[in-house]
């Protein structure tokens, strides 16, 4: 296998290795079943591939994205037929939401097989048709070099998603001519990568002409590559608009300064969603209009001129019609939009800007995100916001689990980077944090990674402790631990009157002996007093850690756009400011406007 070029004889599987080191890969996840062995077998007899070996196949496919999504590179997923495939889905509907490219690689029964329900046979190209962005399933030895060249340029083109290379056993046996990745594309898909520069000067005249104007940015900025988020915030900082951003473009622009409005959508700040409301001019940048940031679309910025900037043509009037659509890689639009403000020496409208941000900072002086603190109890908030003052960095990464843990760590943990996020966005899959940390430390082996996580949906995954033990990968798990499934209770109180069905987390492990258990390393804090030095204790333990925080049981997470509700229909906390906007406080002593 060593040195094998292009034009090589050599077998199926022995192809899959040398495929994956010709695209520059050099970890894979995935865990072994008999329709996979001949590639495993190839895996044992070289030593540039390193494979990590998962307890479950769900927690491959988000180590994979963890990988992925904190190097910009593709991440490489290897399991089994039938039920591997299957315990893999999840992890690539979340890939294909999240826009992350993936390659996954599947066993499958001999061909011959394939329509007889043998072992462990599934219908895998069909059951994951719609969980990918394409899928092939391998019909002949001759062919599967340029398929999995093909997939690896699927993947990571245009927008990133999740690409499945079904391979039946026979085809892994059998033995055929290599072919390398030179020039490698496919027939049909061709993504448009240069906006058009008509729209974008039209872009440029409408946003030099803007009142009101505000910048709406996703995580197809920081898909785009360091490059797109360097031009994002010379472009912001250029024309001296506000920013808002999606959770999943949270560090594509530094949350320290001034012109960041913080997070926008279903828990995002009321200056972010009153602006994004009140706007006449939105640029919208490598976004989708996702339901939890529009709210009742409707009702959504609707006196707003909408620029949408995005590389995928379907996400274009899809929810939210654009006044000027651009279809385009988000950065190469950026930096044309820098290139024609500059050249034809455009400035924005001062007196109206100035008179903009002075209504925005009316709206930031509310405070949506300020708490009532406790002496006696650790409040959520109070954690994440400790835990970030102990662990910022250019070399710190963040994953999450889901729920509210999930966005008090959007709220209070600020990301001056690109690619130091990993969260679950449009699944909203409870399980994807640890997996997705282990996947991010094997990338930055010399990294502090943490995973926010809660005590139910870290537990969906836990298995993965092992993984962390096995390959000595030092992940530190800080669970904001409510005893209840935290958003599914604050809804059923909020929403269906208290009353509480099956989401009391009951029967709850002992965390430490837990992790003690795996091998790692436990911690319990429930004392404000003491909460910094064990963090501390924390990040200095060489070891997987699971840290548990015992927080307040029954804090809502707000701001908070009801179900339903227009976006700038919000409900606060009871510590945030209500200054000279009518409002009501509700019966239980939330501020509603």
């Amino acid at each position: 296998m060593k040195g094998a070029k292009a034009g090589a004889q050599m077998t199926g599987a022995e192809m899959v290795i040398r495929a994956l080191l010709d695209q520059g890969v050099d970890t894979i996840f995935g865990y072994p079943g008999g329709a996979v062995l001949p590639i495993y077998d190839a895996l044992f007899q070289q030593n540039e591939l390193q494979h990590i070996l998962v307890r479950h196949e769900q927690g491959a496919t988000h180590s994979a994205e963890g990988y992925a999504r904190s190097t910009g590179k593709v991440g490489v997923v290897l399991v089994t037929s039938g039920p591997g495939a299957t315990n893999a889905v999840t992890g690539m509907v979340d890939a294909l939401m999240d826009s992350i490219p993936l390659v996954v690689i599947t066993g499958q029964v001999p061909t011959h097989l394939i329509g007889s329900d043998a072992f462990q046979e599934c219908d895998t190209v069909g059951i994951t048709r719609a969980a990918t962005k394409h899928n092939y399933l391998v019909k002949s030895v001759e062919e599967l070099p340029r398929i999995l060249h093909e997939a690896f340029y699927v993947a990571r083109s245009g927008r990133p998603g999740p690409v499945l290379v079904d391979i039946p056993k026979d085809i892994q046996f059998a033995a055929g001519l290599y072919t390398g990745p030179d020039h490698v594309e496919h027939r049909t898909y061709k993504p448009r990568v240069e906006g058009d520069e008509a729209k974008i000067r039209e872009a440029v005249e409408l946003m030099a002409n803007a009142k009101r104007p505000v910048f709406y940015t996703g995580g197809g900025v920081i898909n785009s590559g360091t490059k797109a988020s360097e031009a994002l915030r010379e472009l912001v900082r250029l024309t001296g608009f506000p920013i808002t951003s999606t959770l999943m473009g949270l560090g594509a622009y530094p949350h320290s300064d001034r012109q960041w409005l913080g997070m926008l959508g279903m828990h995002g700040t009321w200056e972010a969603n009153h602006t994004m409301h009140d706007c006449d001019v939105m640029i919208c940048l490598g976004a989708r209009f996702d339901d939890r940031v529009t709210g009742r679309v409707d009702a959504f910025s609707p006196g707003s001129k909408k620029i949408h900037v995005d590389i995928d043509p379907s996400s274009i009037n899809k929810i939210v019609k654009a006044d000027i659509p651009i279809i385009g890689d988000v950065g190469n639009v950026i930096q044309a939009m820098i290139r024609i403000w500059k050249a034809e020496k455009k400035k924005a409208d001062k007196t109206a800007l100035d008179a903009w941000w002075k209504q925005i900072d009316r709206w930031r002086a509310r405070k949506s995100l300020n708490y009532t603190n406790s002496k006696s109890v650790i409040k959520p908030q109070y954690a994440v916001q400790r835990l970030y003052e102990l662990t910022k960095g250019p070399n710190t990464y963040i994953t999450t689990e889901v729920g509210q843990h999930q966005m008090w760590a959007a709220q209070y943990y600020g990301f001056e980077e690109p690619n130091r996020w990993m969260t679950s966005g449009g699944l909203g899959t409870m399980g994807y944090g640890l997996p997705a940390a282990l996947g991010v430390q094997v990338a930055h082996p010399d990294a502090l990674v943490c995973c926010i996580a809660g005590e139910a949906s870290v537990l969906m995954n836990m298995q993965e402790m092992s993984t962390a033990a096995q390959h000595r990968l030092p992940v530190k798990i800080f669970i904001l631990n409510n005893e209840y499934m935290g958003m599914v209770r604050q809804w059923q109180q909020l929403l269906h009157g208290s009353r509480y069905s099956q989401s009391y987390s009951e029967a709850l492990p002992d965390f430490v002996k837990l992790a003690e258990a795996y091998g790692g390393y436990g911690i319990r804090c429930e004392d404000p007093a003491e909460l910094d030095a064990k963090i501390k204790e924390m990040i200095e333990v060489d070891a997987p850690v699971l840290f548990d925080c015992r927080v307040e049981k029954v804090e809502n997470c707000f701001p908070m756009i009801p179900s339903g509700k227009a976006h700038n229909d919000m409900i606060l906390g009871d510590a945030a400011a209500a200054e000279d906007i009518g409002s009501v406080i509700s019966e239980e002593g939330k501020v509603l406007v």
